[in-house]
Formats: C-alpha cells, sequence, structure tokens
C-alpha cells in the first residue's frame, strides 16, 4: 500500500514537472511576441512623428502671405514688433476695419507702440484696440474671439510669425469655428531656400513648435489640460 502511494506521488510529480517545463517556451513564447509586436508600435509611432514634422515643417516653408488681403479686421499675436508693423501696414493700406493687438504686457502704452510702429495719432485713435489681458496663444485666441463677437466680424487676417502660424489658427479655431480665419505669415527668415535643419537653432525653435502644435491638437481633441490664458481670469482665481 504504501509502495502505491509512492508510486503515485511519484508519477504525479513528473506530471507536474512536464506540465511545468511545457509551459515555460509558451509563457516565453508570448513575452517574445509581445515585446516584438510592442518593438513595432514604437516604429510605427516614431515614424508617424517624424512624418508629421516633415509635413509640418514643409508647411511652414511654404506658407506665404495671400497676395490682396482683405477682411473685416485684423489680428495680430504680440511676440515681436516685426508682426505689429506688418499688422499696422495692413490696416493703413485698408486690408481691415480695424486692428486688435493681442497679448500687449500692461505696462506698454499704445503710444509707445504707435512710436515704434511710427504710425498716425489719428489711426491708432480710430482704428487700434489694444488687448493686455493675454498671456499666451490661448488667451490670443480667447481675448480675439471676444472682440471678433463684440465687433461682428465674420473674417478676419492672423498676424504671426509663419512657425506660429498653424497653433494659433487651432486654438482661434477652436473658441470661435464660425469665423473665417485667414492667415497672414510674417516670415523672419527664407526657410525655404535656407537649409534651417542645419542651423541649431532654426532646428530647436520648429521642434519645439511641432511639440507644442502636437500638444495643442491632443488637447482640443480631449478638452483636458486648457489654461485660461487670460490675466483677468487668473487674478479672479487666485485666492489671494
Amino acid at each position: 500500500m504504501s509502495m502505491d502511494l509512492t508510486t503515485r506521488k511519484t508519477v504525479s510529480s513528473q506530471r507536474l514537472e512536464e506540465q511545468s517545463s511545457s509551459d515555460r517556451p509558451v509563457r516565453r513564447s508570448l513575452f517574445r511576441r509581445l515585446l516584438r509586436w510592442g518593438g513595432f508600435g514604437f516604429i510605427f509611432l516614431v515614424a508617424i512623428i517624424f512624418g508629421g514634422f516633415l509635413h509640418f515643417a514643409d508647411s511652414i516653408t511654404t506658407l506665404k502671405p495671400p497676395l490682396a488681403p482683405k477682411a473685416d479686421g485684423i489680428v495680430v499675436l504680440t511676440g515681436g514688433y516685426q508682426r505689429i508693423d506688418q499688422a499696422v501696414e495692413l490696416l493703413r493700406s485698408g486690408a481691415g476695419n480695424r486692428l486688435l493687438i493681442s497679448g500687449v504686457h500692461p505696462t506698454t502704452t499704445p503710444s509707445q507702440i504707435r512710436r515704434l510702429t511710427q504710425s498716425s495719432v489719428n489711426l491708432f485713435n480710430c482704428c487700434v484696440d489694444i488687448g493686455y489681458d493675454a498671456i499666451d496663444t490661448i488667451g490670443n485666441a480667447r481675448e480675439a474671439a471676444k472682440w471678433i463677437h463684440a465687433r461682428g466680424y465674420k473674417s478676419v487676417l492672423v498676424v504671426t510669425n509663419n512657425y506660429h502660424m498653424p497653433r494659433s489658427l487651432a486654438e482661434l479655431k477652436y473658441v470661435d469655428p464660425s469665423t473665417d480665419f485667414i492667415p497672414y505669415p510674417v516670415v523672419n527668415s527664407d526657410l525655404k531656400t535656407k537649409n534651417w535643419f542645419s542651423d541649431p537653432n532654426a532646428l530647436r525653435t520648429m521642434i519645439a513648435e511641432y511639440a507644442k502644435v502636437l500638444l495643442a491638437g491632443a488637447r482640443n481633441l480631449t478638452g483636458l489640460g486648457r489654461p485660461v490664458g487670460l490675466r483677468s481670469q487668473e487674478q479672479s482665481d487666485d485666492p489671494d
């Protein structure tokens, strides 16, 4: 009787060992398969991001202002006086009825901007509005949308740097999809003929802006993580 029990235990242990040894190749195979598909997925994701960057860079380098721009109003996003100069020139030439300079620092006065752009007092008094509320591109979009609706405009020229244009249009269309936004890019350098990919500063700017475009796209798609972007809202939310 004891011999039979010993024999049964031995057979059972052998079967367990055989089963566990047969399971090991299956587990290894599954792990290798997951690792392989994970690697393929990562390579595919990198290829999509890199391809998107090439498309972004191509769209930036080929972006040109319209030959005969005309809209109800003009919005310029601050970030350099070259943009403001161009926007004021568009207003002066009759491309729009009125100009909003969005995102101006609170310490900057209209007279300072007028002198820097060498504009007349009459032009600024009649047709230029200064927006002090926006602190980033999202704030620019909110500030511009409020101005557009108050004026009843249906079409607006958007003046900003060429590399900044895609993100600016995305934010503007997100908060105001009914308005026709016409891009008027300000080109600081000819990226079409210049080897920007060999210029560390230009390449760094393009990569950083592309990353911001991806972030803005994900944020607008999900509606999560959108800052207010307005000084007035931040101050009202401040408990102090």
